[in-house]
């Protein structure tokens, strides 16, 4: 579970102190530190020893769990939540603790104990983020609310120990860095060779990467569009075509109440045109639902994509596919190392990982980049080139300009700033 790989990190504030002699430091109750004293249980539990605790949670607890949060959380949410009580549940019967009902003070030692945890390959730096001491809590609540308990986390013994888990593990949230025009070029540059079998590597993640930049995509919502969210269409001011892609449940609009739909325009250049991307990608899994593996190979060795980037654009060309036909059939399916593509999406995780393989083919830290990095660089690009707020904001999706002027900040941070009139 996702406790044996470890999630979202914080540098203490001391990296010349290891973080685990720094308990005493934590602005955490007293009884939960005199608590802390007597746990002998680690809270990154070892995967074999979740087996019992996960068929235990599977049986009695996982159903009620999904039907309260099936329609109110998303999907991610819930497996965050079913990992993080599995280990919760786990560490409380290493420790011999009742899980269901949690004793308040219990839950508050099990956090502290998580907040003072260190990573095993690096002991300067924290094994687990506030933010994720949070969800934690989210996820003991949520559990105790599915059964019609009363929730530890709203004690104050449990409020007390987050908020000093907070002041004492303040640090600067880690943005990945944003993939900027030139570095989605570079990216663009590392895709596999046309031809069998990694043809279709390519056109697929040609799309992906053009999609996720220019669209302002999270990786959760590039993994959830279907060819039936996908369309044509034209632009009124210009005449050249567009792609417009809905999006349903997202991170801001859980219940699809809103929606939201993204338009990507034609690219100036034929080899960063989202348009006609979407042709070739579409055209290709036409042929494999039309014929199969040997279609596929067929249409991959006779219509080679074109490498001279003064290539004319396919796009004005380009009709409606016949792969949006009601199925939801994934837009971005997982493709094997031998060409074969799978019939299931691919997931955000993967999205994720398939940025920081193309950063790290490109020489760049594959670590400082993830699937936000398409996002945030539309935004950072957007400001570069001068972009109002609003405009950013409509096609990001953002409704707090808060967030657009931290992206802005990072793209240009000596714009409205007094140091540059101070004569040095």
């Amino acid at each position: 579970m996702g406790e044996t790989t470890h999630e979202t990190t914080g540098t203490p504030e001391d990296p010349g102190t290891h973080p685990e002699a720094e308990t005493g430091a934590l602005a955490v109750p007293a009884e939960v530190k005199t608590r802390l004293t007597q746990v002998t249980t680690s809270v990154l539990i070892d995967t074999r020893a979740l087996a019992g605790v996960r068929a235990r949670f599977d049986d009695e607890q996982a159903h009620a769990l999904a039907r309260y949060l099936s329609a109110a959380q998303s999907p991610n949410t819930l497996r965050a939540y079913r990992s993080d009580w599995t280990a919760f549940s786990a560490w409380c019967a290493a420790e011999n603790r009742t899980s269901l009902p949690a004793d308040p003070v219990d839950v508050a030692v099990y956090l502290a104990a998580a907040a003072d945890t260190v990573r095993d390959d690096d002991p300067d730096r924290w094994a687990l983020s506030p933010s994720t001491l949070e969800r934690k809590a989210a996820a003991i609540a949520a559990v105790h609310a599915a059964h019609g308990l009363a929730s530890p986390t709203r004690t104050d013994v449990v409020r007390t120990t987050l908020r000093g888990i907070r002041r004492s593990r303040r640090t600067a949230p880690r943005r990945k860095r944003p993939v900027l025009l030139h570095t989605l070029t570079t990216l663009l540059e590392q895709r596999p060779e046309a031809g069998h079998p990694t043809g279709a590597a390519r056109a697929r993640d040609t799309l992906l990467l053009l999609c996720g930049f220019a669209g302002a995509l999270r990786r959760s919502e590039l993994a959830a569009l279907t060819f039936d969210d996908t369309a044509l269409d034209t632009d009124p001011r210009t005449g050249d075509p567009m792609l417009l892609l809905r999006l349903n449940a997202t991170k801001t609009d859980q219940e699809a109440r809103h929606a939201q739909q993204v338009a990507l325009p034609r690219g100036t250049r034929r080899p960063t045109c989202p348009v006609c991307a979407y042709a070739d990608w579409a055209d290709l899994l036409t042929a494999h639902r039309d014929g199969g593996p040997p279609a596929l190979r067929t249409a991959l060795e006779d219509t080679p994509p074109p490498t001279d980037p003064r290539a004319p654009h396919r796009c004005h060309t380009a009709a409606p596919t016949g792969l949006a036909d009601g199925t939801a059939r994934p837009l971005f399916p997982p493709i094997d190392r031998h060409g074969r593509i799978a019939a299931r999406p691919m997931s955000g995780r993967a999205v994720a990982e398939l940025v920081k393989r193309y950063a790290r083919r490109a020489g760049l830290d594959p670590d400082a980049f993830g699937g936000h990095s398409l996002r945030a660089g539309f935004a950072t690009q957007a400001a570069l080139a001068g972009a109002a707020d609003r405009e950013i904001m409509r096609q990001g999706r953002w409704t707090n300009p808060r967030t657009v002027h931290a992206y802005i900040r990072t793209a240009n941070p000596l714009e409205d700033n007094a140091v540059t009139r101070l004569g040095l």
